[in-house]
């Protein structure tokens, strides 16, 4: 089985815009061997990002994120100490605080990444586009 964490991206697109998504990524939503995860790292920059107006959303985060993530069908992680040490140990090669953490807690967890951000590709993490 494998497992992918979605970038925040990833996981806006998959419930509000599908057909962003790539091919690849669209039949790994629909296939059986791929155990999807999404971080507590999202809910924090979905919520930063909207405070700032830089994402419009169809209502507040506080209003309706907790239950499309839990409506998803996707694993829910906190953020783990593990992967805010691993910071620390990964290049810095840019400066976006979520995109760090959410590789550091793939790095942990030994999981990839679905993004179509190619910076990632920089890291040590296994990447899906």
């Amino acid at each position: 089985m494998r497992h992918l964490l979605l970038d925040t991206h990833i996981f806006l697109w998959s419930q509000f815009a599908p057909s962003k998504l790539s091919p690849k990524l669209s039949a790994l939503f629909s296939s059986d061997d791929v155990c999807w995860h999404l971080s507590q790292i999202s809910v924090l920059e979905i919520q930063i990002k909207y405070d700032l107006g830089k994402l419009e959303l169809p209502d507040t985060p506080q209003n309706f994120l907790q239950k499309l993530i839990q409506d998803s069908g996707l694993n829910f992680h906190t953020l783990d100490n593990k992967a805010i040490f691993m910071l620390g140990k990964l290049p810095h090669l840019h400066r976006d605080p979520f995109d760090r953490l959410l590789i550091a807690s793939a790095l942990v967890k030994g999981w990839e990444i679905a993004t179509v951000d190619r910076i990632f590709d920089q890291y040590p993490v296994q990447i899906v586009h």
